[in-house]
């Protein structure tokens, strides 16, 4: 039952993802709080079935428990990120200046790329190929996700002219704080999957939630910000987005097709004993 909410969720996310650039004003917040909430049920859910209670609750308690503290001492004090501040009352209750819906934005966002990170890395650095993947991949996912949310006014920065070529109006220090925040949620969670029980999957196919989020994230995404949204940066950012996540994105595609190419054919007949 969790497995089908799982999927339920996942596809309910992409509905309302498809239907955000169709909407605007009051209906778009709403929209934009039910992507997030959708996404993050998605991972939840599905991290439950795959990998058990106790690293599910591990999952949550980094992500948007440290995502949560990040947020409130960066509107607080401008560390890591920079300065900036959120819109009041558009995104709901909030906690210190952040909504509370915020948090597990950090959990929808980096338990997929920490799904496609733990597939790709092998050999001996293994834990530290995965740590370095999923730090890239949520920096990669936020390089969509600034620039659409600043274009959509749900929060702004206090600097306008220090941000990438075609983004200046966010600063890049911003970049450097989700790196470290995400390298810190990526090394915590993998001290948690080293010392608490869980199923591994050890094929693509287990995955295939996670997975296909992060793969409409990074394609959707970049298809959306080049054509069907309006904002300052938008046309850049699908550039700067594509880029970073197909560090993973690309990497993944090689791996389903051969996964794909290898899986046995199965006769049409049993054969004779």
């Amino acid at each position: 039952m969790t497995a089908r909410i799982s999927v339920l969720a996942a596809a309910a996310a992409i509905a309302a993802q498809i239907i955000y650039p169709l909407v605007h004003g009051d209906l778009r917040d709403v929209v934009t709080v039910w992507v997030v909430l959708l996404l993050a049920a998605a991972s939840i859910t599905h991290a439950a079935v795959t990998r058990g209670p106790r690293w599910t609750a591990a999952l949550v308690l980094v992500t948007a428990g440290l995502g949560l503290f990040s947020e409130v001492v960066g509107t607080a004090t401008g560390v890591p990120y920079g300065c900036y501040d959120y819109s009041v009352d558009r995104l709901g209750p909030a906690l210190a200046g952040v909504p509370l819906v915020v948090p597990f934005a950090w959990t929808a966002g980096f338990y997929p790329v920490w799904c496609v990170a733990s597939l790709l890395a092998r050999g001996r650095l293994r834990h530290l190929v995965r740590i370095a993947l999923t730090t890239f991949g949520v920096v990669g996912w936020d390089l969509y996700l600034d620039p659409q949310m600043v274009a959509d006014g749900q929060w702004t920065w206090c600097v306008a002219d220090a941000g990438l070529p075609g983004v200046e109006h966010i600063p890049v220090t911003n970049y450097v704080g989700w790196f470290l925040v995400a390298a810190a949620m990526a090394a915590a969670m993998e001290w948690f999957d080293h010392r608490i029980s869980h199923t591994d999957p050890s094929a693509p196919h287990h995955d295939g939630v996670p997975i296909t989020l992060f793969l409409w994230t990074w394609l959707g995404s970049a298809l959306a910000h080049a054509v069907f949204l309006d904002g300052p940066g938008l046309r850049y950012s699908a550039m700067y987005g594509s880029i970073m996540m197909g560090f993973l994105g690309i990497p993944l595609l090689v791996v389903l097709l051969r996964s794909r190419v290898r899986q046995p054919e199965i006769p049409d007949t049993p054969p004779r004993a």
